[in-house]
């Protein structure tokens, strides 16, 4: 077996095919390729302008990007250098800018450069992991990962099992999945049965939207999905919990799992973990751990308390490509119990699935996921981890998270602004709140900020509703965001606040002008 060489060995050049397709697959044309792609990368990672949006109509996009297609039909075009530039200058200027300070508003990161170039050898590589077979390396990676990430957790390193599923919505599935398929252990085949009680699920209601998706996928139904009270800060009320069980039974319904959530999407609440599990082990429900967003913390010493108890729990959902910067999707799903990660599916296919198990097959993960054909996902994780070791993550987390408590104390000195909680990690929502507005004009008046200052083009934040108001929310993500570029944006929200109240003032005067 030949492992360090990644050459032919022959010097010879490639050339198994004849005419255009030669071209297309040259070595050195993709070399040359690279080498600009490359190029236009490093001058947009190495751009500090403070940016946001540059959000442009559809109908403009779709006008420049179709004429950047190619009119020939008959035969394979010739490669055109300057065409390629323009796709890419296209795709990177109409983007988010997930690397600038201006970029404030979504839970996807600007990635470690060096994990975008293993992404390209992944891609180029092209090996599917759901099988040992064909993505040796990667399945490997996966179980080393998976060692490192559970020393962290804490679940019994010779029980526990972890896959890797294409995004955080996934992997929810499949853990409901799971756990549904523990509790009615004939629904598999027979479909769903009420033996015990109809299937019910336990949420937050703070919870992602993906979990509902799912109860509606493994037809729970909306009706039976059990929402929990949560406090203040977003997060699920232990004292609340029983109560809503005991009512969920005397209705029929059996509640077979509980999803609790580190790092809620609308303010990034952890839902207390030990004392969550102290309730559903009692009763036999799973509980499940959405921690898409804020696992990560696990990784850094200063904010893993945050997920005190999740050792407790039966799964956890991790999104390495939020607050572990790689490249979307890298979603990680962890068992506590490594059979129950068997029991998510239940059929065999000849085709993949061997008859006869072997210390290859060990390896396979495409009996605990969904999917039968999925990118390697793990190598840009697992190679940073190797190159670059944790403290990368956790440095990057303890800015993110220290930026977050510095902007939450700047917003508490301005007297026109209302912080709306204590930030946990890197989300933090708040509303430009000049007094005498009612709640309907304080809703309005926060939708025309936001849409406002992503209009502008210099930062890029989002919104959510709470208590039926909107209010706006920052997401740190970006390490290059220091404490002058939220000031900028506290002085630029408040810039559009007031312009947007003079603007309605006139309008105003002048319909009554209007009615006189």
């Amino acid at each position: 077996m030949q492992i360090a060489d990644g050459g032919s060995g022959n010097g010879e050049k490639w050339n198994s095919v004849d005419g255009d397709l030669a071209e297309v697959f040259d070595p050195l044309n993709f070399h040359q390729a690279a080498a600009q792609c490359t190029l236009r990368l490093w001058r947009y990672l190495d751009d500090s302008a403070v940016k946001g949006l540059d959000l442009v109509e559809p109908a403009v996009l779709m006008k420049a990007a179709r004429e950047l297609m190619t009119d020939e039909r008959e035969r394979v075009a010739d490669f055109d250098e300057g065409r390629l530039g323009q796709i890419v200058d296209l795709y990177l200027n109409t983007g988010i800018q997930v690397h600038s300070p201006g970029y404030m508003g979504r839970q996807f990161s600007g990635v470690v450069p060096l994990a975008g170039l293993v992404d390209l050898v992944s891609s180029v590589a092209n090996q599917p992991s759901s099988f040992y077979e064909a993505g040796q390396l990667p399945n490997v990676a996966e179980r080393l990962m998976a060692e490192e990430l559970n020393r962290l957790i804490g679940w019994d390193p010779a029980e526990f099992a972890m896959v890797t599923t294409s995004g955080g919505s996934l992997a929810n599935l499949t853990a409901l999945l799971a756990a549904r398929n523990r509790a009615f252990p004939g629904i598999w085949a027979r479909g769903v049965a009420e033996e015990g009680g109809r299937p019910a699920v336990a949420i937050s209601e703070e919870a992602h939207y993906s979990v509902s998706r799912a109860a509606g996928v493994l037809g729970i139904g909306e009706e039976q999905i059990v929402r929990l009270p949560v406090d203040g800060q977003g997060r699920i009320r232990p004292d609340g919990v029983v109560p809503v069980l005991d009512a969920a039974a005397r209705r029929g319904l059996k509640v077979f799992c509980l999803v609790a959530s580190s790092g809620t999407t609308s303010m990034g609440a952890f839902d207390p973990l030990d004392e969550l599990a102290a309730l559903t082990r009692p009763r036999g429900i799973w509980l499940h751990v959405d921690g898409a967003h804020g696992a990560s913390l696990l990784v850094s010493e200063r904010h893993r308390d945050r997920l005190r108890g999740l050792a407790e729990a039966d799964s956890l959902t991790w999104d390495a490509h939020k607050m572990l910067f790689v490249p979307a999707p890298c979603t990680l799903l962890f068992y506590r119990d490594g059979d129950a990660a068997r029991g998510a599916f239940q059929q065999r296919a000849s085709y993949v699935f061997d008859e006869e198990p072997d210390v290859y097959s060990d390896f396979d993960s495409g009996d605990k996921n969904l999917e039968c054909t999925k990118r390697p996902m793990i190598m840009p994780l697992w190679t940073l981890w190797s190159v670059y070791g944790p403290a990368l993550f956790a440095r990057k987390i303890d800015h993110l998270c220290a930026m977050t408590g510095q902007a939450h104390r700047m917003l508490r000195a301005e007297p026109d602004f209302t912080v709306l909680h204590e930030p946990e990690a890197n989300i933090l929502c708040f509303r430009y709140d000049p007094a005498g507005l009612d709640r309907t004009a304080l809703h309005r008046l926060q939708l025309a900020i936001r849409n406002r200052v992503r209009a502008d083009g210099r930062f890029f934040i989002s919104k959510v509703d709470l208590d039926g108001v909107a209010a706006l929310r920052v997401v740190l993500m970006n390490h290059r965001i220091g404490a002058e570029h939220l000031a900028m944006l506290i002085t630029e929200i408040r810039t559009t606040g007031q312009r947007v109240l003079r603007e309605n003032a006139a309008r105003d005067d002048q319909k009554d002008g209007d009615q006189r």
